[in-house]
């Protein structure tokens, strides 16, 4: 299921209520928690403050949200540290479950990748068609890039568009800040 919108909170709502409540097969006298990974995007967005109150009230469970990078969070489904991964990677979510991590995998929601940059646009991407088109140019004029650097979702989908592109960032121009969206 792709969830495009505000306007399908209810089909959010109901996926990841969802989701939560498959792992309520839990045997008699385990303890009454789920370990929810997600990354900071969604923590940050608001949508688990919205959701979580009424999961717990319905299903007489308590969801305890980690909230760090998708890299991280998949870390931590893979080490068996937590029961759910919410996180915006998909190819690295298909090898997660490919490689035994993980039994379901379903689109919730979707992210727009958007490039930002001084109003001078020194690098000529305001009329690129695309992003990748945009990273050729950034890449071509050797324009300053600062990437999250963190194996983030977003990281990780920076580096797809790179590949996209058929760059390499690289060199002076290019600078990982290896830190999220704090």
């Amino acid at each position: 299921m792709i969830v495009k919108g505000p306007q399908h909170i209810h089909k959010i709502a109901a996926l990841v209520c969802g989701l939560l409540a498959g792992l309520l097969a839990a045997p008699a006298g385990a303890e009454r928690t789920i370990r929810l990974a997600t990354t900071t995007s969604t923590e940050n967005s608001g949508l688990l403050k919205a959701l979580l109150p009424h999961f717990e009230r319905e299903s007489g469970y308590k969801v305890h949200v980690i909230a760090v990078g998708t890299g991280k969070a998949l870390r931590m489904g893979r080490d068996g540290d937590v029961d759910v991964v919410l996180v915006h990677a998909p190819a690295a979510e298909r090898q997660f479950v490919a490689d035994g991590y993980g039994i379901e995998r379903r689109d919730v929601m979707y992210n727009d990748f958007v490039i930002v940059g001084p109003r001078a646009d020194p690098a000529g991407i305001r009329t690129a068609p695309d992003a990748a088109a945009a990273l050729t140019r950034i890449a071509a004029r050797r324009a300053p890039f600062i990437s999250r650097g963190d194996d983030s979702g977003t990281h990780q989908k920076e580096l797809e568009l790179w590949r996209a592109a058929g760059a390499k960032p690289a060199g002076e121009w290019y600078r990982e800040a290896g830190q999220g969206m704090e």
